[in-house]
């Protein structure tokens, strides 16, 4: 037998027809590397480290088409000092901490931390010119270009604070250029900023700066002179440079933390705005990468004017922020996906990055070791995200980068591309082709539009994000986003597209067509969440919840429900303390219609004797089993000082988002909890649809909690494990990372139950599956994509060469999707196809 084979990069043949080869490829995977490997200003050494940076990651760059390196040279400074002569010296980040302190390099007492006082990285670093920087991108390329036979493209990185570098230009000649508090007060360059005069001469101002320069001009300039001399393709805005004042803050130019100071908002939406356009203006070309904010569009807006849609409308030649790699330094996973979907919901194009957090170069630590403790939770979680377009097509990731590939020291051990590649492809491998169970309709449009017409919108824009963050902490499975507009032009072009899901969005605009759809979509037979107040949507939308509003109430109330799945030892509080400013108001819904039979009350509260109704579901007859959901929801957090809004102490106060995981029960989906007491977090988990399997991923902060899972296709069965069933409930105690395939559900009260999968030994046959332990069971098969009833097979109690003991299946109801069903079934069941 002839095989063909074709040589595709560093040397190594495949069979042609491999469909790993081409499986879900990156458009472009960003290698992002500090100078400090170049621990020799040699030659020889560059080439010798350019080499080892392409062979560590080469099973991983065969998945791309473009491979990028990304240089932390400085912290930015490096563009803004550059005078045009490629003989000047170059200061770069050659040190552990923050080397912009009152504390000189290697000074100061012993107990200072590495915030207070830097280091060098090593004895006697090598000085650098603007010139050999030219060399290391031209050298990065060719080697790049000669191993992987790919593209190289090389990008400079700009950063607004006292990190990585000392820059003269910042903290000595501009201080009049700071305005964020991210590292201390005033530490942070604002982009809308305006220099005063300075008569040094710079590659875009020979003559000086002229005062009242804005300094998206004068970084525009100098970028463009710096990007073309030294041969760089692109530039990278880090740590939420171009999205306001304060990157990392609850709080910004509008919010306060005590309220929101809304008549700034037009004035600096418009600051933001021209920052862009003046700096496109003097360097029209080069292609801009952005960081972004560690927070979420809503929250953006409501707080720093960061008006994301007219800067994504602006044709700036820009690749959007990818995940805030802070989930790695704080354990908000919550925060981190809100922040990720909300800014994928709408785009400038179809392209977006994913970004895992690896090493980090200037504060001793390297997350994929220490941090994450070699566990991929951070790889899974985000990269189940998927997003829907208008036309309904799956996004996901199309660019991949890795913040970075060497250490403090400037090492680049690899142990690290070893262990973290292997976690990537495997995610890739289980990306969304399918809306999960879970879809956020995501109102990027209507925020913009209610921040720019109703000024006092802007704490219910505010809200909606932080309590998704605190919904997905809390344990909410959600893994897929569509824009409100996409979503109305996907349901009338496929109206079956989210039959089996389950859609949560916050109450619609009075007589606006998102309005119309959801109602619609709801009386077609669908299934729908709405949270948050509902104060400006029209009669018929409350009609349609059978809601409506009296007099508000706020503080602490008392819990009247029993809507408590998750079993504790020492259980929840049953007070619920609602804050007006973080929740966009006070309490104040209750059934309009409290007898009606369609509509049925789960949970209420009481503070002095009055009432109110905080979460019921409502269907009716006409509806084609269709449901709505309403739940108000209270954040539960609130700004105590620092970077992030608090939650509230769990030991005390329910946790208001809770409920957001609990009604999914209302649609046959139960995800709850065993625990010891509220204080330990729960699971955070995400499940995707893929190629028609269901995909379990999931963060653990505690292995001392049990999952309990169930979906209206049975208790999951997730592949390789055994399961206590608990009255129809599968039950797991997950590792503190798992990502689990799961093709087979069951109906069964009891008993231990185990998937495994088995060898093929049979031509013709890919997969197979070993079920045991059913007693008189339903079970609900989810094949591949491609497979139908001639390539399927059922056996019970049978053996290898599977000659006897075939039994009869049938196709499931299409209500929950494309399967087959096995009947009846006791004993050992094997699956194939």
């Amino acid at each position: 037998m002839m095989l063909a084979f074709v040589t595709i990069g560093f040397g190594q043949k495949l069979e042609i027809g491999d469909p790993q080869l081409n499986k879900n490829r990156f458009n472009n995977i960003t290698l992002e590397m500090s100078l400090k490997p170049f621990k020799k200003n040699d030659k020889a050494y560059i080439r010798e480290v350019a080499n080892e940076v392409f062979t560590q990651w080469s099973a991983l760059l065969r998945q791309t088409d473009t491979v990028s390196v990304m240089l932390w040279t400085s912290d930015g400074s490096e563009i803004l000092d550059y005078s045009g002569s490629l003989d000047q010296p170059l200061e770069w980040a050659r040190y552990l901490g923050n080397p912009n302190t009152e504390h000189e390099v290697g000074s100061g007492p012993k107990e200072l931390s590495i915030h207070e006082r830097a280091y060098l990285y090593m004895q006697d670093p090598p000085t650098y010119s603007y010139s050999d920087l030219k060399f290391i991108v031209q050298t990065l390329k060719e080697t790049g270009r000669r191993i992987t036979g790919k593209p190289i493209l090389v990008g400079a990185t700009f950063d607004p604070g006292p990190e990585f570098a000392k820059s003269e230009f910042k903290y000595k000649k501009h201080p009049e250029i700071l305005g964020g508090s991210a590292m201390g007060h005033k530490t942070f360059v604002s982009c809308y900023s305006v220099l005063n005069a300075d008569k040094d001469s710079y590659a875009g101002f020979p003559e000086g700066i002229p005062a009242n320069t804005p300094f998206g001009t004068f970084f525009g300039r100098q970028s463009q002179h710096f990007l073309t001399d030294l041969g760089f393709d692109y530039i990278w805005f880090s740590n939420g440079f171009g999205f306001g004042a304060e990157g990392w803050s609850a709080t910004g130019a509008i919010f306060t933390g005590k309220g929101f100071e809304q008549e700034k908002l037009d004035i600096s939406i418009e600051k933001i705005g021209e920052f862009w356009t003046l700096f496109r203006k003097e360097c029209p070309k080069f292609q801009i990468q952005t960081r972004g904010t560690n927070l979420s569009v809503g929250s953006d807006l409501a707080r720093d004017a960061v008006d994301l849609k007219n800067i994504y409308k602006g044709k700036f030649n820009m690749l959007p922020p990818p995940n805030s790699p802070w989930a790695a330094l704080d354990g908000d996973f919550g925060l981190e996906m809100v922040g990720y979907m909300s800014r994928m919901a709408e785009l400038p194009d179809n392209r977006f990055p994913f970004r895992y957090y690896t090493h980090d170069p200037w504060w001793l630590n390297s997350p994929w070791l220490d941090r994450y403790g070699r566990e991929p939770h951070d790889i899974y979680l985000p990269m189940s995200v998927g997003r829907i377009d208008a036309n309904g097509k799956i996004g996901i990731p199309t660019h991949l980068s890795f913040l970075t590939i060497d250490d403090s020291y400037g090492n680049m051990p690899v142990q690290v591309p070893n262990e973290v590649t292997p976690h990537i492809l495997k995610a890739r491998m289980d990306a969304p082709t399918a809306p999960g169970p879970l879809v956020w309709v995501y109102p990027f449009d209507e925020y913009h539009e209610w921040a720019n017409r109703f000024k006092d919108r802007l704490p219910e824009i505010y809200y909606g994000d932080w309590f998704i963050r605190q919904a997905i902490n809390s344990g909410l499975p959600l893994n897929t986003i569509i824009s409100a507009t996409s979503f109305q032009s996907v349901i009338r072009k496929n109206p079956e597209i989210f039959k089996e899901s389950v859609l949560i969005t916050i109450a619609p605009e009075s007589g606006s067509s998102l309005e119309r759809s959801l109602m619609q979509f709801v009386e077609n037979g669908g299934k729908l969440i709405v949270f948050g107040p509902v104060d400006h949507s029209s009669e018929a939308f409350t009609d349609f919840l059978n809601l409506k509003n009296i007099s508000p109430l706020e503080g602490e109330f008392k819990i009247i429900s029993d809507e408590m799945p998750d079993k504790l030892e020492t259980p929840y509080p049953k007070l619920l303390n609602h804050g007006s400013l973080f929740s966009s108001g006070g309490i104040k819904t209750v059934l309009k219609n409290p007898k009606e039979k369609d509509t049925r009350k789960l949970v209420e509260v009481e503070q002095s004797g009055l009432k109110r109704d905080i979460v019921w579901v409502r269907s009716r007859d006409e509806w084609n089993d269709g449901k709505v959901i309403y739940l108000r929801g209270t954040n539960s957090s609130s700004f105590t000082g620092g970077r992030l809004l608090t939650p509230d102490n769990p030991e005390k106060w329910f946790i208001g988002p809770l409920y957001l995981r609990y009604v999914l029960r209302e649609f046959g989906i139960n995800c709850s909890v065993e625990k010891q007491d509220p204080s330990i977090k729960s699971p955070v988990l995400t499940i995707a649809r893929s190629d028609n399997a269901f995909i379990f991923s999931g963060y653990n902060p505690s292995n001392t909690v049990k999952l309990r899972l169930k979906m209206p296709q049975g208790a999951p069965l997730l592949l390789g494990l055994e399961t206590k069933l608990e009255k129809g409930n599968s039950t797991y105690v997950m590792p503190t990372a798992w990502n689990r395939e799961c093709r087979i559900f069951v109906d069964q009260n009891d008993g231990i139950v185990s998937c495994k999968e088995l060898h093929s030994g049979q031509v013709g046959i890919t997969r197979r599956f070993q079920v045991n332990g059913l007693k008189n069971a339903k079970v609900r098969i989810y094949p591949n994509d491609i497979v139908n009833d001639q390539s399927f097979n059922a056996y019970l109690n049978s053996n290898y060469p599977w000659k006897t003991g075939r039994v009869p299946f049938k196709s499931g109801d299409e209500k929950l999707g494309k399967h087959f069903v096995v009947e009846n079934v006791t004993g050992s069941l094997v699956l194939s196809w």
